[in-house]
């Protein structure tokens, strides 16, 4: 038996290894070429100390209190040479990626879908030379071809696929938008590079509210994919704004989730004055029925910088503070931004 490892790096780099029954996850990520910090290998130093975000595992009793303290363990503070995982296992590594002779992960695909499903919209879909693991909700660089540009995009597939699926904003005039309106053809190759990104879904352990703005809407579809196959306890409500009626896409898929994922709920909002929708107005102003539980709540949010501030200032002037709140910035030609709050 073998478990999926994601290493998360502090550059924002993720990388997938494969650790085997028993194996430390050093050991896994020296097997794989990436050259995790460590002095000692003994639990002794305390050099390869990093945090695991979930997942299961074994420290042992190898390692001294100088190495790793109590109360670290209690925040999830874990040795690399001594985790011995006994489950799939996410784990941040306190160094860039460069320094442990690793970078960002290569893969091609093959272009099978591009589809306009509204006029700042398009939904893209790509069948990888591989499958692709990453965390529901990261992002990966999409080079765009005849260039040497790329841009970033979120997942809307389910993690694991070869079969990925995109849903990019229309940007006129823009690099991207403009090849995938103009010339792609089914069959184009794309070059793509990561996984990327610490905005991903953590393990679902209390009421969590998502916050989606436009586009914003991709990287939610990969978490309820998630949920949907692994199926959930708690209460998850999304409320999904836009600036006018025709922006309103992948109301279909929300449906079918509704439907098919206990306690998940949805709300879909038109900022536009001139919409005939029923919820008028910005995400803020439809916080009633948000699981918000004075402040016992995980909240992600994931949209355009001016909603993402309007967002992070509701939330500091009700005084509400999430048990953690982690959020995306995007923009059309800008890598995106993730931050973590709480």
């Amino acid at each position: 038996m073998s478990y999926n490892i994601a290493l998360n790096f502090e550059d924002g780099v993720t990388r997938f290894i494969r650790c085997n029954e028993g194996e430390t996850v050093l050991d896994a990520a020296y097997r794989n070429q990436i050259k995790l910090p460590m002095d000692c290998s003994d639990g002794v130093c305390g050099t390869c100390k990093g945090s695991c975000r979930q997942g299961s595992f074994d420290l042992g009793d190898e390692y001294i209190d100088e190495a790793l303290t109590d109360e670290e363990v209690a925040e999830g503070k874990v040795l690399t040479c001594q985790m011995v995982p006994s489950s799939d296992c996410v784990v941040d590594i306190p160094a860039a990626s460069t320094l442990c002779k690793t970078g960002q992960a290569e893969f091609g695909g093959t272009l099978a879908e591009v589809n306009l499903i509204s006029p700042t919209a398009i939904e893209l879909k790509v069948s990888a030379d591989q499958d692709i693991p990453f965390l529901p909700g990261q992002y990966v660089n999409i080079k765009v071809p005849g260039s040497e540009e790329s841009r970033a995009y979120s997942f809307s597939s389910r993690p694991g696929s070869r079969e990925l699926s995109f849903l990019i904003r229309n940007v006129p005039g823009g690099l991207m938008s403009s090849w995938l309106v103009g010339q792609a053809l089914a069959g184009d190759r794309l070059s793509l590079t990561g996984p990327m990104g610490m905005f991903y879904l953590r393990p679902v352990a209390r009421p969590v509210l998502m916050l989606a703005g436009g586009t914003g809407l991709a990287p939610f579809l990969a978490m309820l994919e998630d949920l949907r196959a692994k199926g959930c306890d708690q209460p998850v409500h999304l409320i999904y704004g836009v600036t006018n009626d025709d922006d309103l896409v992948g109301v279909e898929a929300l449906e079918r989730f509704a439907a098919e994922i206990d306690n998940f709920s949805f709300k879909t909002v038109v900022a536009s004055p001139d919409s005939a929708h029923p919820r008028k107005g910005y995400v803020t102003n439809h916080m009633e029925d948000a699981p918000i539980q004075h402040g016992e709540v995980d909240v992600y949010l994931c949209g355009p910088p001016p909603m993402v501030d309007a967002v992070l200032g509701y939330f500091r002037e009700q005084g509400i503070q999430p048990t953690s709140f982690h959020y995306e910035k995007f923009s059309p030609s800008v890598a995106a931004v993730s931050e973590q709050v709480a």
